[in-house]
């Protein structure tokens, strides 16, 4: 099931799946970050399983380092940063609707603004 997804930031995988939950794990490059981002239709558990950096949640942002955990509401705007090194996250995702299309970019460094955020939609 692994097939390795090429991003701007680094990469992530499928690690499994099944009813109403999907495994992935994703690798940001030392110094990259994902955008600033929410979901409508899931909640996310993030899991730091080696690097450090720094996980962002609705307001709040804790360090990243192996071990730290993150719960992730449905409909918080949440990122992750890697510091020196690659930042590895197992990432678990609940919900209704687990794709690449329920992301809603508020903030990239790669220009992938959704158009939503823009206030297109």
């Amino acid at each position: 099931m692994a097939n390795v997804m090429e991003r701007p930031w680094g990469w992530f995988e499928t690690l499994g799946a099944g009813e109403g939950y999907l495994v992935k794990r994703l690798c940001i490059r030392a110094g990259q970050r994902i955008s600033l981002q929410r979901h409508h239709h899931r909640s996310e558990h993030w899991v730091v399983v080696a690097g450090t950096g720094s996980l962002l949640c609705a307001t709040q942002t804790i360090g990243a380092e192996v071990g730290t955990t993150l719960l992730i509401p449905c409909g918080a705007l949440h990122r992750a940063t890697a510091g020196e090194h690659d930042l590895l996250i197992v990432e678990v995702q609940r919900g209704e609707l687990l794709s690449e299309d329920d992301i809603e970019r508020i903030a990239d460094d790669y220009q992938r603004v959704s158009e939503r955020a823009q206030g297109k939609c």
